[in-house]
């Protein structure tokens, strides 16, 4: 679908704004005006995709804020399943060279877009986590953000797989989610490879923010 540019107003019939207010500042964001429209039949009954990308969900606003309130200070920044990329915009505003990656290919315009609506520098890359190799090629990074991303449950084994390879030595992750069923097992498995402190967003209760860091190297005898 077709994405306009601010000279071409809020008024094209296929996309909506919303403003969201962050710490410091308030987001210019489009997005489809309705994601079910976008529903393809056909890449539905191939590999089950559904135009999650294309709603601003709570996780996103969440890690938003709080990406919003750190400076990042040139540090090499990737967002994981970048959808509209909210996260990724307030990162580079906030700092960080940014790298937005989604695997939906039709994500990735809104993305440059809502960089451009707001005033943000960032680059963006289609990349499947199962085929990771020019995203591994633009590490390692100095933090990784992912909002709500592990709503499928084969979606937590690719990415526990893929999180380790991205971080530099002294990299963190910071995971929002809102309790979906796989996040738990998925936290387990990370804690033999992450040391993972948890707490809720003060304004969705519901979401928990994960930060994961790589555990110290065993010390040998």
């Amino acid at each position: 679908m077709a994405v306009p540019n601010r000279e071409e107003g809020e008024d094209a019939p296929d996309v909506v704004e919303e403003l969201v207010p962050l710490r410091d500042r308030t987001l210019s964001v489009i997005r489809p005006r309705d994601a079910e429209a976008l529903l393809d039949e056909d890449a539905f009954e191939q590999e089950e995709y559904l135009p999650y990308w294309a709603e601003l969900w709570p996780s996103g606003l969440a890690l938003a804020r709080r990406v919003s309130a750190r400076a990042l200070r040139g540090a090499r920044t990737v967002e994981l399943g970048c959808g509209l990329g909210l996260p990724s915009v307030a990162a580079a505003l906030a700092g960080g060279r940014v790298l937005a990656t989604d695997w939906a290919p039709d994500a990735l315009p809104f993305v440059v877009a809502n960089a451009r609506r707001n005033g943000a520098e960032l680059e963006v890359c289609l990349s499947a986590w199962e085929q990771p190799d020019e995203l591994l090629a633009r590490g390692p990074f100095e933090l990784v953000l992912a909002a709500d991303v592990l709503y499928e449950r084969r979606n937590a084994p690719a990415l526990l797989g893929l999180l380790p390879r991205l971080l530099g030595s002294r990299g963190e992750i910071w995971l929002a989610d809102p309790g979906r069923p796989p996040t738990a097992g998925f936290l387990h498995a990370a804690s033999e490879r992450f040391d993972i402190d948890s707490t809720p967003d003060a304004q969705h209760p519901a979401v928990l923010h994960h930060t994961l860091r790589p555990l110290a190297p065993a010390a040998s005898g």
